[in-house]
């Protein structure tokens, strides 16, 4: 059966998946919530963007140590990172028995957590070490029983990019959720205050850039522009402090359409330099093809979504930072198949007449660079 909306597709999930909670409608919200994050998660990695990512960091904001924001992933630059085949595979898979592999993983600082659980649990972007400066980061690329392959990156601890999602659901007969605005609003500071790109409307309306470089002089020109520049420059380097800011929203009854914006929807696209909507549509399709009705082959991400919502606590496997890892198989393997429809499902809100290849071609540009001092644009001029 095709659903025809979201609201739909969230009251099936309501009756068949979380019928044992005491609010349904909200227990399958909140687990919709989760999918978009899960959606935005694996199309980083189809991005080829797995090696830069950190999960659910605490973000300072420019200039201001003290306030720190939760993200839902941030992209770091590389400083250098290395592959390991582990046969058989050990579980759990923790950074100690990494150790032997990788000699710059410092012995007393090093964590616990589990790349690979006992029960094939996979944690994405596993902190393995870190300090103030530096984060070493491991990725599970392949993993069978009798042998795995981890990808292990030491990262800059400052990130070039972050990604927030947010939805918002209405409750049943209601027209408006109650924390629409504020949960935009929460968004929009962050997406604001954590670069060093610093954002200034003028009179008539137009949004300047102003960046203060490593002498203390400063650059201005129209936002956009200026972004641009800090992208596209020849220079192998990112101006200290510059972070680019992208958001992933939902619709789901609150954020109307990437054609029909509500306040919300405005405050949002002139706080992130990017802002992409996640489609109704998009979305549905998702959850069709992985988990209402799957193909065979990908039966095992239905499996891993049923078996996390059994209103046991601690079972969740099906999350941007666990997965399991038949799951975390198929989705990969839908992803890069099916690349060019997901990013479809993406319309994008700011800037306008952009495109998600785009914003992938933004990333990766700057993913080759590295934090080396001022900026110099490709004129020579500072």
């Amino acid at each position: 059966m095709a659903y025809g909306s979201i609201d739909a597709l969230q009251k099936r999930l309501a009756e068949d998946v979380f019928h044992y909670a005491s609010d349904q409608k909200k227990a399958a919200g909140r687990a919709l919530g989760t999918l978009v994050e899960v959606v935005t998660f694996y199309t980083l990695r189809a991005w080829e963007l797995t090696e830069h990512i950190t999960i659910e960091r605490r973000i300072a904001e420019f200039a201001n140590p003290k306030i720190r924001h939760n993200v839902e992933f941030a992209l770091h630059p590389i400083i250098n990172s290395s592959t390991l085949w582990m046969r058989p595979t050990p579980k759990p898979l923790t950074a100690a028995k990494l150790r032997a592999d990788l000699p710059f993983l410092n012995t007393n600082s090093i964590k616990s957590t589990q790349m690979i659980s006992s029960t094939d649990v996979i944690r994405n972007a596993t902190v393995l070490d870190e300090n103030a400066s530096v984060l070493v980061v491991g990725n599970v690329d392949i993993y069978e029983e009798s042998e795995c392959l981890i990808s292990v990156s030491r990262l800059e601890a400052e990130p070039f990019a972050i990604f927030e999602c947010k939805r918002v659901g209405v409750e049943e007969g209601q027209k408006k959720g109650p924390q629409t605005i504020e949960k935009a609003k929460q968004g929009a500071y962050v997406a604001r205050t954590v670069s060093a790109l610093q954002k200034i409307r003028s009179r008539n309306g137009n949004i300047l850039g102003v960046l203060e470089d490593s002498d203390g002089t400063y650059i201005t020109d129209e936002y956009q522009v200026l972004l641009q520049k800090i992208i596209n420059n020849r220079e192998m380097y990112i101006p200290n402090g510059f972070i680019f800011t992208v958001g992933v929203v939902s619709n789901h009854g609150n954020w109307f359409t990437s054609n029909d914006l509500n306040k919300e929807l405005h405050v949002l696209a002139q706080s992130y330099d990017w802002l992409l909507f996640l489609t109704d549509q998009g979305l549905v399709k998702f959850i069709e093809d992985l988990i209402i009705s799957p193909e065979a082959r990908f039966e095992p991400a239905r499996h891993a979504f049923l078996s996390s919502y059994t209103g046991k606590k601690g079972r969740n496997k099906f999350t941007k930072v666990t997965m399991e890892a038949t799951a975390d198989r198929v989705l990969r393997q839908y992803f890069s198949e099916n690349l060019d429809e997901i990013e479809s499902w993406f319309n994008v809100i700011n800037p306008g007449n952009a495109a998600p290849s785009e914003l992938r071609s933004n990333l990766l540009s700057l993913s080759l660079k590295s934090r080396l001092g001022g900026f110099t644009d490709d004129s020579g001029k500072k």
